[in-house]
């Protein structure tokens, strides 16, 4: 099994949820992790799986996956499972109820990505993931790349 990983990040916490899930995939499958302004279009051929993962910012993915998604063509990804995940606050510890709105409103950015993916002919391996940073700019909250393993590995059938 062929398996893409494409990833932004700010701070390094997106980077290393998806690192977590190359290495999770190692004995598993090909599997190649690149930052969304390092894949080619040749990246993306006899793929059978595609994970996307982006840092929430303004709660959305961020421009360069947004631009990125929208530059793949139209049914690209028939026959490819996919799945989308983000990194985020935990809206609950920050306790505001203007952010609470908005979250509720507009969401954070695994969503969004999950449905462009889908738009562009994938199948959903997974329901979309959000893996917690502390405050905005991190660390990751323990426990969440073994979280983002064990979610991966659900998209890859154990041989």
């Amino acid at each position: 099994m062929n398996v893409l990983i494409v990833y932004d990040s700010f701070f390094g916490n997106t980077e290393q949820v998806a690192q977590a899930m190359g290495q999770a995939l190692f004995h598993q499958a090909e599997v190649q992790t690149l930052r969304v302004g390092d894949v080619r279009p040749e990246h993306l051929s006899q793929l059978d799986a595609l994970v996307v993962g982006s840092p929430t910012r303004a709660f959305s993915p961020t421009p360069a996956v947004k631009k990125w998604l929208s530059s793949l063509p139209s049914k690209s990804l028939s026959d490819v499972k996919v799945a989308a995940f983000d990194t985020r606050m935990d809206v609950k510890e920050v306790n505001s109820r203007v952010l609470n709105f908005f979250v509720g409103f507009f969401g954070y950015a695994a969503e969004p990505m999950a449905a462009r993916l889908v738009k562009k002919g994938g199948t959903r391996a997974m329901p979309p993931a959000g893996f917690f940073v502390e405050g905005t700019e991190g660390p990751l909250r323990d426990g969440e790349l073994e979280r983002a393993a064990q979610w991966v590995q659900q998209i890859v059938p154990t041989q």
